[in-house]
């Protein structure tokens, strides 16, 4: 008799354990220390050849993505239960202790299928490869995720970078490099050294006040997040969404939430596409409280002075970087203008961002291009030889 027991004890204990092998454990938020692997937080999963995500694990976009040689990302958001962000209407959500952050980049393969480990697509963002807030591994090319956690002493960044079988990723807190090639459309080829962050060049991007100098988030902004996206359930407004599920508290009402452009939609105001795309890439650090703000050029989006946005505005400090122009931006002269010099470099003296990237964004550099040339204005010289403006530009 107490065999018998003893062996339905077991039966039952093993038909336990099999009901749950299929239930991942929940997203571990790790209040020290640096895991080793990626998997160890339980955001992210490889399973049936598809990377997907967690219980609680929520994706989101942005209306204008920073420029990052072309790669794609699947950006996600964790909070503890219960716990919920603050709207904030100019700055990063005030995101409680125990927010994991995270953004995996990878790249579509190129139309021909090749899939020799180096050959990715250039394609926009908007092509987006997610499908059913999963990615097809047999169709991209995972090449890192960062988490950006906010512990109780602040945020932490930490670097995962994936392995060519797709299947884990490990932690590097030097960085990396990764030899790629950017296939386009039309099959012209770019070689491109892709760089992996170490933990210290994070601060770099994430430094967005530059007297505290603590790391914070940039892209998870109200105007930035006000956009529909396609989730499993069905398509949504981000905001709309984080609020129902609970991630997001005090949202106002729509038409009280800023709203950033899509800079690749040819549709949008030609101002609004240029401001969107230099707020995102350049304003966490070009702006009144940024690592640049001694140089007097803030290129955020709540910025409208003109010459703080370089409108007739001569450098601070000059050298090669300016390639012997006047002026930040000299209104309907690109050529003659110093912001679409540097953006249109990838010489490490003269580039601007001045990390993130090695390649060229031709198309942003042409938009950029087209809303300089279409400004209407003209700079002159004070009685004490200072640039202003003879009228308000337009475009």
């Amino acid at each position: 008799m107490g065999n018998l027991m003893l062996r339905g004890m077991v039966l039952v204990t093993v038909l336990l354990a099999l009901a749950g092998c299929g239930k991942p454990a929940g997203v571990h938020f790790f209040e020290q220390g640096q895991p080793a692997t990626l998997d160890e937080w339980h955001v992210l999963r490889v399973r049936d050849g598809r990377l997907s995500l967690n219980d609680g694990v929520v994706p989101y976009d942005l209306n204008t993505p920073l420029f990052s040689d072309y790669a794609h990302k699947l950006r996600t958001v964790w909070m503890p239960k219960g716990q919920a962000a603050g709207y904030q209407p100019e700055h990063a959500f005030d995101f409680p202790v125990g927010t994991i952050l995270s953004k995996t980049f990878y790249y579509p393969l190129p139309a021909d299928g090749a899939g020799d480990g180096r050959s990715v697509a250039r394609t926009p963002p908007s092509q987006s490869s997610l499908q059913g807030e999963s990615l097809d591994l047999s169709k991209v090319r995972l090449i890192e995720t960062r988490l950006l956690v906010h512990r109780k002493e602040g945020w932490v960044a930490l670097p995962y970078v994936w392995n060519k079988e797709q299947t884990a990723a490990s932690l590097q807190r030097t960085g990396a490099s990764v030899d790629l090639e950017l296939v386009a459309a039309d099959g012209t080829r770019e070689a491109l050294a892709y760089q992996v962050p170490d933990q210290n060049q994070c601060a770099g991007c994430h430094v967005t006040d530059n007297r505290s100098r603590r790391l914070q988030p940039i892209g998870p902004k109200a105007r930035h997040l006000n956009r529909d996206f396609d989730y499993a359930s069905g398509r949504d407004n981000q905001l709309s969404h984080l609020a129902e599920i609970g991630y997001l508290k005090d949202l106002p009402a729509p038409e009280q939430v800023p709203r950033s452009a899509d800079a690749s939609n040819p549709n949008v105001a030609l101002d609004a596409r240029a401001r969107a795309y230099l707020d995102v890439n350049c304003g966490h650090c070009h702006s009144r409280t940024g690592p640049a703000i001694t140089s007097g050029l803030w290129l955020d989006a709540p910025t409208q002075d003109h010459l703080k946005l370089g409108i007739c505005k001569q450098p601070i400090a000059a050298g090669k970087g300016t390639g012997n122009r006047l002026y930040d931006i000299q209104p309907g002269d690109a050529d003659a203008s110093i912001i679409a010099y540097r953006i249109d470099s990838d010489d490490p003296a003269v580039m601007m961002p001045e990390v993130g990237r090695a390649v060229v964004h031709k198309e942003g550099v042409a938009l950029i291009r087209q809303w300089i040339n279409e400004l209407e204005a003209s700079c002159d010289t004070g009685g004490e030889g200072q640039p202003g403006i003879t009228g308000p530009p337009a475009v």
